[in-house]
């Protein structure tokens, strides 16, 4: 919602004052620019990227006109899970959940999650780290190790498409140049003609620079820092189940172990302690 509103903001500024100041917005109508500079782009876009950059990009690329699914809610499901998780552990014995982690989507436990259990890559990360808990072959800073390594995987693979449209906005000033260029040799070609004509014929070069420059910092720019912001957000849950279940590790009771992970969180979304206290009695 923000992106489009956004993009009304832009084309309402720039075009607005253009008319404003007694332009003619049909003289900044030149499909045959748009087709130049965004088809070169794209050619660009599949020139410099392999296969699995491309698609990873063009999946991502929805995303930038849906909310956040980061949300306070959310990130209070994922405690009560983790509470709850711990719990039967220290109760019943790592042994306990073992039925849960080896079929997650089966899981009374987990079912009960629904916000959590619809991605796939949490409770890939989760249930991965329980499970080598309950095998109980590596300690806490092995454990720790891992998850880093895990998580920065994780973190450069969803930062790929943010940083390909951000290369991409940053090639269409020039791509606006050499539509620019290709309208001057247009205009060279036509000398002879009346100077009315010729005019014209400068104006629509000049509008290849103008369109390649609003592209790039009022359309596709904004959409490579919308992406990276995205990416930032997805690896906080991976980091607060990391905190949580290192702290379950070193010995903290299921209460404390969730509050190193409510501490991990950023202030927008963090719930406060006897919030997420209530909360997680109420899951109970």
């Amino acid at each position: 919602m923000f992106v489009i509103i956004g993009y009304v903001i832009v084309l309402a500024a720039v075009f607005g004052g253009f008319a404003l100041a007694g332009g003619h917005l049909a003289a900044l109508l030149q499909p045959i620019e748009l087709l130049m500079i965004g088809g070169g782009a794209l050619g660009a876009f599949f020139v410099g990227n392999s296969s699995k950059a491309v698609k990873a990009t063009l999946k991502a690329f929805p995303s930038v006109f849906k909310g956040s699914k980061y949300s306070k809610d959310t990130y209070m499901e994922l405690m009560a899970l983790l509470y709850e998780l711990l719990g039967k552990m220290r109760k019943e014995g790592l042994m306990s959940i073992e039925g849960d982690v080896e079929r997650p989507h089966e899981s009374p436990l987990f079912s009960k999650y629904p916000k959590i259990t619809s991605d796939h890559h949490i409770i890939e990360f989760m249930t991965d780290y329980l499970r080598i808990m309950v095998s109980g072959n590596l300690n806490a800073m092995e454990i720790e190790n891992l998850m880093d390594v895990e998580i920065d995987t994780h973190h450069h693979e969803t930062l790929l498409p943010a940083h390909i449209i951000t290369k991409m906005g940053d090639g269409l000033p020039a791509f606006g140049i050499v539509a620019a260029v290709m309208g001057v040799v247009h205009t060279m070609e036509s000398v002879g003609a009346p100077p009315a004509e010729l005019g014209i014929m400068i104006a629509h070069a000049l509008v290849g620079t103008f369109l390649g420059i609003l592209l790039a910092y009022g359309f596709i720019g904004p959409l490579g820092t919308l992406l990276e912001q995205k990416a930032e957000e997805s690896s906080k849950m991976f980091q607060t189940i990391k905190v949580t279940l290192l702290a379950s590790l070193n010995g903290y009771a299921p209460a404390m172990a969730v509050e190193f992970g409510r501490k991990a969180l950023n202030s927008t979304e963090r719930p406060g302690f006897t919030e997420l206290e209530d909360h997680v009695k109420q899951k109970r």
